[in-house]
């Protein structure tokens, strides 16, 4: 390989920028780490909140994350507002969140969701899981 003169400039942010992203990958532990990065570098340069667990929010005993009120403003502000979602879409919002499958499956049978679902119905019938113990 050639030597050349050239030297490699380092964006002044990107160390900070790959210290917060892997902080953000150890605290949220996804199962599918690229796809995860792909949607944590998407709502960075969206300026949305990323799919990231706080501290407070870390489960040690289990894969899966516990659903809170904290996800769940994550999940409302990656919806953007909009009325409707499409189920795919949002099973890959609940995927990218480690949040349980069962829980997901739950609420969209019980609000006998198919391809299009009301957010806010969704939302509320997510909410009304909060603090059950299964």
């Amino acid at each position: 390989m050639p030597q050349t003169d050239k030297q490699v400039c380092i964006p002044p942010e990107l160390p900070e920028l790959l210290k917060q992203f892997t902080k953000a990958a150890i605290r949220t532990q996804p199962p599918d780490l690229i796809q995860w990065a792909a949607e944590y570098f998407g709502a960075m340069s969206r300026g949305e909140i990323p799919p990231v667990r706080e501290r407070s929010e870390q489960v040690t005993l289990s894969n899966w994350a516990e659903l809170t009120p904290e996800l769940l403003k994550v999940l409302h502000s990656r919806v953007g507002g909009r009325l409707i979602i499409h189920a795919d879409e949002l099973a890959q919002m609940w995927k990218v969140l480690n949040l349980p499958t069962d829980l997901f499956n739950s609420v969209m049978n019980v609000g006998r969701f198919t391809e299009e679902i009301e957010w806010l119905k969704f939302l509320a019938l997510a909410c009304s899981s909060l603090g059950v113990v299964s």
